[in-house]
């Protein structure tokens, strides 16, 4: 069975500082038991197949992802994702600095969840962050998919 474990994120963030507020926010708020950081799309990819390649392996919840990655940058690794009929169906959220209308619409096309701006200063940042985070891990359903869902 392929179900969304209920208490992953997977976040995908090159900029430490960002990754660390990001995580600080989710401990504070008491979101998530299970939180992955990886650093690069190319490694968000990798992890994804290996989840949904292994018999039984659970897929997050709820992917957190920058637009501007080294290797393979947010909008392919969406892109990837939403194509996928086994990973389409797990929210992702882009969380970024970039206000490009070309990005947001870009990302919007190829079906990402929510488009959420990185606010500046760090309290902000933080708030943003826990009421994503309480409203896709608390708040929204998700399907369940099961074995033989195609």
């Amino acid at each position: 069975m392929m179900a969304a474990n209920e208490n992953e994120v997977l976040l995908v963030e090159d900029d430490p500082n960002d990754a660390e507020l990001i995580v600080r926010a989710f401990k504070k708020g008491k979101l998530t038991m299970s939180l992955v950081h990886l650093r690069d799309g190319a490694e968000a990819m990798d992890y994804v197949n290996i989840r949904r390649a292994r018999e039984r392996a659970s897929l997050p919840k709820v992917i957190m992802l920058d637009l501007k990655l080294p290797k393979l940058n947010g909008l392919e690794v969406l892109r990837k994702l939403k194509s996928d009929v086994l990973t389409r169906d797990i929210p992702v959220v882009i969380l970024t600095s970039s206000q490009e209308e070309s990005d947001i619409a870009q990302a919007y096309s190829l079906g990402v969840n929510s488009y959420i701006l990185k606010p500046i200063e760090s309290d902000e940042f933080s708030k943003t962050v826990v009421d994503m985070g309480s409203y896709w891990l608390r708040l929204n359903r998700t399907r369940r998919r099961h074995e033989g869902d195609l």
